[in-house]
């Protein structure tokens, strides 16, 4: 059961071309962000239809994947765990982020 303790599965779109980081030493590293789709009726009935972003990081191999066949729009489906880190900023404010550490992707649309 350890396996699922942390675990996420998203299908979704790109919302913008992945952004990829390259270091010294080598390695890269890609970011961008996926909509999920989520719509549910309101109690007047009314469809009402949410997309919901999640922040996505990948490392390793499956960043030449994505900086050769993922781009803004595409379909895609993620599977991962998710990561979290706090940064400050210019103004002294700490800010929090979650994201979703990507270690297989599949590719749903052409």
């Amino acid at each position: 059961m350890n396996a699922l303790r942390n675990k996420v599965q998203l299908i979704g779109r790109l919302g913008q071309d992945p952004e990829i980081i390259n270091f010294s030493d080598g390695n890269k590293m890609a970011k961008f962000s996926l909509a999920t789709d989520d719509s549910y009726k309101d109690k007047d009935g009314n469809k009402v239809e949410r997309a919901y972003w999640h922040n996505v990081i990948v490392k390793g191999g499956l960043v030449n994947v994505v900086e050769n066949y993922i781009t803004k729009g595409k379909e895609i489906a993620i599977e991962g765990k998710l990561t979290n880190r706090s940064y400050e900023t210019k103004e002294g404010e700490k800010r929090y982020v979650t994201e979703v550490l990507c270690n297989e992707l599949l590719m749903l649309s052409k």
